[in-house]
């Protein structure tokens, strides 16, 4: 929380909220969900859906809390990779549309109608297992789904020449209604390849216009489309990593996007409170295997989280905390459990300070993006590999609003309010 001195856990008494069970915590900004969701609708306009992806549990910031705040925010539908994602969402009261991005097996197709869980046919074979799935079931109702297409990723998708036969065998089946078609891109940041998407994707919309088929409403578009502004917004976007408040790295941008990408905030925040704080004389090996020794007298904060909450071994060397606004060296071996931190250099620091591995404090900011180029990764793994041990906070800018420990339970802060529903 920016600007916020007081320790956690005051904050938390003073929410109505427990303790936390550890010394190691994310702090969600829900108030930067809804901020960059609304970054989105400036760069689009009204009229054209925003299909928010709430996937591998909201990118690691909490699958309910987020897409409560994307709902409220003026999301018109969520999207998620698999079915029990989807039905959670409905089992914690989000009624907003939902739609399943992966295949689903054709035994649980009736069920996800009833749920009004939308659904993707991406290939003949599971597409017609899928519809066969939805007779055999006589179930009444609707059947929402919306076709994926084969454009360039080679990992699902039917093809142009084949789009017509699915979209055709959809619509004469009972209670079966196409709801959208799409693709997703493998290398916005390639303008040449993408544009070879961009094509085939239109050529699988004239399949349908030849064939005497409606064209569903198309959604190409997600974070990298957006950003680099080399597909169309058509009827929906798909936005993922832009609405945590990160942009992918190394991504030309469009005008509009330069504008949208200064304006993300990033919602997520990793915290520790240190366990022990130690002097340790010149040339003490630190950590597992002795890789580290101290070449100087030092001081050495043990902090407790490891690669078991998400925190690679592959941070050792190079990875910082802040602790009193300062940047301090990660030392010794990443543990399943604890990091070491050589606090030598920040006179004063003890048991009660915070310390943030992802985020800002005073006028620094360690970013997903440095952490994902010290582990030669991608933000999104950065943030999506936080471990669900690690408690979550969810705050607005100055008020702690809920609190989600490794039990999944949320609880939430006294006179918070949450609706989710549209």
């Amino acid at each position: 929380m920016a600007g916020v001195t007081e320790p956690i856990e005051a904050r938390l008494e003073a929410a109505g909220l427990p303790p936390l069970p550890r010394h190691c915590w994310l702090e969600i900004d829900v108030a930067a969900l809804a901020h960059n969701l609304g970054v989105v609708r400036s760069m689009i306009g009204a009229g054209v859906e925003i299909n928010a992806v709430v996937k591998a549990d909201a990118y690691g910031h909490g699958i309910e809390a987020a897409a409560r705040a994307f709902v409220d925010a003026g999301a018109d539908r969520l999207c998620v990779a698999a079915l029990d994602e989807a039905l959670h969402l409905r089992s914690v009261g989000v009624k907003a549309p939902l739609l399943v991005l992966f295949a689903v097996p054709a035994e649980h197709v009736a069920l996800a109608a009833e749920a009004g869980i939308e659904l993707t046919l991406a290939e003949e074979a599971t597409a017609r297992d899928a519809l066969a799935g939805w007779r055999a079931a006589r179930r009444e109702g609707e059947l929402a789904v919306h076709l994926e297409m084969e454009t360039g990723l080679a990992r699902a998708g039917l093809r142009a020449d084949r789009v017509a036969d699915v979209c055709r065998e959809a619509l004469a089946t009972p209670g079966v209604r196409v709801a959208g078609l799409w693709s997703h891109l493998a290398s916005p940041h390639d303008e040449a390849f993408t544009a070879g998407q961009l094509a085939e994707f239109e050529r699988a919309v004239a399949a349908l216009t030849s064939a005497g088929l409606p064209v569903p409403r198309r959604h190409l578009a997600a974070s990298g489309g957006l950003l680099s502004g080399r597909v169309p917004a058509y009827e929906g976007v798909r936005p993922g990593l832009m609405l945590y408040g990160l942009a992918p790295e190394d991504l030309p941008l469009s005008a509009d996007g330069v504008q949208a990408a200064a304006s993300l905030r990033p919602a997520m925040a990793l915290k520790c409170r240190p366990l022990r704080i130690e002097d340790v004389p010149a040339g003490t090996p630190v950590g597992y295997g002795g890789r580290w020794r101290a070449e100087r007298p030092s001081r050495v904060a043990t902090l407790p989280v490891g690669y078991g909450d998400g925190w690679s071994r592959s941070y050792q060397p190079g990875a910082q905390a802040l602790v009193r606004g300062r940047r301090v060296p990660l030392v010794g071996t990443v543990a399943m459990d604890a990091v070491m931190i050589d606090v030598t250099d920040v006179p004063g620091v003890d048991l009660a300070d915070e310390f943030v591995l992802l985020g800002r404090q005073g006028g620094e900011e360690i970013t997903a993006g440095e952490l994902a180029r010290a582990r030669n990764t991608i933000s999104w793994e950065i943030v999506t590999t936080m471990a669900q041990r690690v408690p979550r906070v969810y705050h607005a800018p100055t008020v702690l609003l809920d609190v989600r420990t490794l039990g999944g339970e949320l609880r939430k802060a006294s006179g918070a309010v949450h609706r989710g529903e549209k």
